[in-house]
């Protein structure tokens, strides 16, 4: 059964006595609404808990009413270094409490005048409700053990959902290698605590120490998980509401900082694992069996990775958990040094604490040799979790006054669609393979992507703009490696390539031609790399190269295949596409007026063309241009296709040109001029006339990749918007709380899906019927993605506000980027045009 908070208070211990008279001179100035003449003032002492002393403050004013507060302070005495900052906690909570809606108590004053009571202190709000000291939760029935675990999993996911930066808390602590720096903090703690005239070191702990060291996960250098993190997040840590099984205080935020989250995770599972007594340490409840109703811990953590949006942690979970166990050896050990000096908080039952910080350290031992706590993926979770559609995880809601959301913090989204697509069954379900390529990709771009954002963008803002960050290329080896390249390739055209040119392919081969999927297959890729402007690229799947190599891979001959499509698939070179012209109206191809005219045995170039993507890119070697070759034929039998090497004599980059300011460097969009520009006529694509059969075999695939990317740039920005609407309040509530804000986000919602099925159906007919009899779907998908994205993009930065509209966020160029694609690759109208002409034809008949 739970403990009432008023039940765990006793006595003043000696030890922490202080001068009861000073404290109620200085909350009778400081906490508002104060009785001004009680007729009865009393403080006793909170027993539960090993860290700072804690404190009831009860105040009878003369009408009988009484008012309880929370007394929290500093113990007396020498203290280690950097432990007992109350001043830390009264920051974070009245932040937490002022700006989210993360469960905490009220703060009211702070002071850090010790000749007040002695020590630092700060006063709170008083919560009555119930304490849970025993995590197998006995006296409880199933239905609300299952419903308290899920209570502390929401919980939990909330307060990582805090944006920092927002509610004042960005310098709180660093947000890069948190665990590498935290196991230096403890390890020197334990050091200070078994150092001379204290009790003795265990062997076992700088053993451990070391195992850590060596073993810390490469996302904790990169800050993937950074957020606020609790430091010591445990049930008995939680006050729940009196009869209803929600959290309604998070206390104990001694350890509070900035840093990797998923340790918090791991401290909530150590029950699993452990059960520590006041006395003692036994096994865990997944050994000594779980208790009905309670989930799990693989349950348990799908729950909270579904909630907060995390990825599952799979291999790096032995860690986490060997961590907190390292951690609270150590913290054991200080207090079983601070019970040696006579000040430890938790009286008597500090004594036990020393044999249960060498329980600990051998415990941790046995998780290590452990071959694995979780499963690598959460197989037998997904079939516990049930949800219609693939991806509406990012549904808001209010679970008494806890405002939640299923979307991910940057990186996200991964797990919950993933069990999601598992479990469904339906037209648009991939296979297998499909969904651990999308599990691959999805861990991939919360590792390396997302923390690589800011870098690139501070380097396409500086002075070293137009060159490649080193990291891009590292990251597309590792892409390489993982089995990520290329996926673009529909299996027909890889097939093709392998008759053409599989003696000259490398042992590299299977990888350089993709993972043999369909365009539908694809899908649920593309619009993963869509939530990063960066991504793309990194896999090889960027436009325009994805065109280019098409074009290559089913068009050339099998000279131009060994010159150009191998090092495009290898990520050695990047090309671009020069059609549109800057004094014709492109959009109707047979505008254009380049000229590319036969002498001998070469073709000569003459012409101006602009918005070249990727032209102002240092890797780019190849142009694909198309021209006119006969200006007398019929009229789409003009236009021809030629490959041209941008080092060509006569190619001139003009300069590069802006989308709402955004060059897009190092990629760029360029303005170009060709004069008298000479080609190997064996350059020709096809043949002289074929230009248009080309272009409309290149833009059906490359139409729906933008489209794909588009529901992908939409996610991430509807991830955004929640986020911050669940830590921005305006005129007295929270943004989500605002009914104009639930109205707009839920047509946003229904607007995405609505967009992402006509994708999907897009892609399936294109691979069933082919280019011809899929362009009219297409041509919807091509109108339909960019207008619903630019509703999504622009709400986000509504809600964002100003900071929306600046470079701080990535919503004003993924908004850009989604705006030109109302234009590239044919603008609305034409596509509108191709739809009516269809709708017609099909009346007639």
């Amino acid at each position: 059964m739970a403990s009432r908070t008023s039940d765990l208070v006793g006595r003043v211990h000696q030890a922490h006595s202080f001068d009861f008279d000073a404290l109620f001179r200085y909350a009778s100035v400081n906490v508002g609404g104060f009785p001004v003449s009680p007729s009865s003032f009393t403080v006793s002492q909170f027993g539960h808990g090993q860290s700072n002393p804690t404190f009831l403050m009860e105040v009878v004013g003369g009408g009988g009413s009484v008012k309880r507060y929370v007394v929290r302070k500093k113990p007396a005495g020498k203290l280690l270094q950097s432990a007992h900052a109350v001043e830390r906690e009264y920051q974070v909570l009245r932040a937490l409490g002022l700006h989210t809606q993360v469960p905490v108590p009220k703060v009211f004053c702070l002071c850090t005048d010790p000749s007040v009571i002695g020590t630092s202190f700060y006063i709170m709000e008083y919560l009555e409700g119930r304490i849970f000291l025993d995590p197998k939760l006995p006296g409880m029935t199933p239905d609300r053990r299952t419903a308290i675990y899920r209570a502390i999993s929401v919980a939990l996911a909330a307060l990582h959902h805090a944006d920092v930066d927002s509610i004042g808390l960005g310098k709180y602590g660093r947000r890069d290698n948190y665990c590498k720096r935290q196991i230096e903090r403890w390890a020197k703690q334990y050091i200070a605590s078994t150092s001379e005239g204290k009790p003795e070191g265990n062997p076992k702990m700088f053993e451990l120490i070391d195992w850590l060291r060596q073993h810390v996960p490469l996302e904790d250098s990169r800050a993937v998980t950074t957020g606020l993190v609790h430091g010591d997040f445990r049930i008995d840590n939680l006050v729940f509401h009196p009869t209803e099984d929600r959290v309604i205080g998070i206390l104990d935020w001694e350890l509070s900082t900035l840093g990797n989250q998923m340790c918090d995770v791991a401290t909530s599972c150590l029950p699993y694992i452990i059960d520590l007594r006041p006395d003692r340490l036994d096994e865990g409840f997944e050994v000594t069996g779980i208790p009905e109703g309670i989930p799990s811990q693989s349950e348990y953590l799908a729950e909270y990775c579904s909630a907060a949006g995390k990825p599952w942690p799979g291999s790096t979970w032995k860690f986490y958990v060997a961590f907190c166990l390292f951690r609270a050896a150590s913290i054991f050990a200080g207090i079983y040094s601070r019970w040696i000096m006579g000040n430890a908080s938790g009286g008597d039952r500090a004594k036990h604490t020393g044999r249960i910080a060498n329980s600990l350290i051998d415990c941790a031992w046995t998780v290590i040799e452990q071959k694995s706590l979780v499963p690598e993926h959460p197989l037998s979770v997904s079939e516990k979790i049930q949800v219609v559609l693939p991806l509406l995880c990012n549904k808001l809601f209010l679970t008494h006054g806890i405002m939640r959301t299923k979307c991910p913090k940057a990186q996200d989204w991964g797990e919950a669609e993933d069990q999601s697509l598992s479990n469904s069954r339906g037209k648009f379900v991939p296979r297998k393979e499909v969904l651990e390529l999308r599990s691959r990709l999805i861990k991939f771009m919360e590792d390396h992507i997302y923390p690589m954002e800011d870098e690139f963008s501070k380097r396409a803002n500086s002075t070293l703009r137009w060159t490649v960050h080193p990291e891009e290329e590292k990251l597309k080896e590792l892409a390489k490696k993982e089995g990520l390249w290329n996926l673009f390739i529909p299996a027909d055209s890889a097939a093709r390539a392998r008759k053409l040119i599989s003696r000259i392919l490398s042992d590299d081969a299977p990888n350089l031609l993709g993972a043999g999927l369909s365009n539908l297959e694809y899908g649920f890729l593309c619009e993963i790399m869509g939530r990063s402007v960066c991504a793309p690229q990194v896999f090889n799947c960027g436009a325009p190269d994805t065109g280019n190599m098409e074009v290559l891979l089913r068009y050339g001959n099998k000279e131009q295949l060994h010159e150009w499509l191998i090092p495009l698939l290898e990520g050695k070179i990047r090309s671009a596409f020069s059609m549109t012209e800057p004094q014709v109206a492109s959009s109707d191809a047979t505008n254009i007026e380049c000229s590319i005219k036969r002498q001998g045995d070469s073709y000569i170039i003459n012409g101006k063309k602009w918005w070249t993507s990727g032209a102002m890119d240092p890797r780019c070697k190849l142009l694909i241009v198309m021209g006119k070759t006969d200006f007398t034929a019929p009229i789409h039998k003009q236009q021809s296709m030629i490959l041209v090497d941008i080092q060509t004599p006569g190619i001139h980059i003009k300069r590069p040109l802006t989308v709402f300011g955004f060059d897009d460097a190092p990629h760029g969009h360029a303005e170009i001029s060709f004069e008298n520009v000479c080609v190997p006529a064996t350059n020709i694509l096809l043949g002289e006339g074929r230009g248009f059969e080309i272009a409309q075999g290149r833009l059906g695939p490359g139409r729906l990749h933008h489209c794909m990317r588009l529901i992908g740039a939409a996610e991430r920005g509807m991830q955004l918007m929640v986020q911050r609407a669940l830590n921005r309040r305006v005129f007295g509530k929270l943004i989500a709380e605002q009914g104009s804000f639930l109205s707009d986000v839920a047509k946003c919602r229904v607007e995405l899906e609505q967009a992402r099925l006509l994708v999907l159906e897009a892609a399936d007919q294109l691979d069933r019927l082919g280019n011809k009899k899929a362009r009219g779907t297409i041509a919807m998908a091509k109108v339909a993605a960019p207008t619903m994205a630019l509703k999504v993009l622009d709400m986000a930065m509504q809600v964002h506000g100003a900071a929306g509209l600046s470079s701080d966020t990535v919503l004003a160029h993924l908004w850009a980027t989604a705006r030109t694609l109302r234009i590239a690759d044919g603008p609305d109208e034409v596509h509108l045009g191709t739809i009516a002409k269809l709708e017609l034809r099909r009346a007639k008949l």
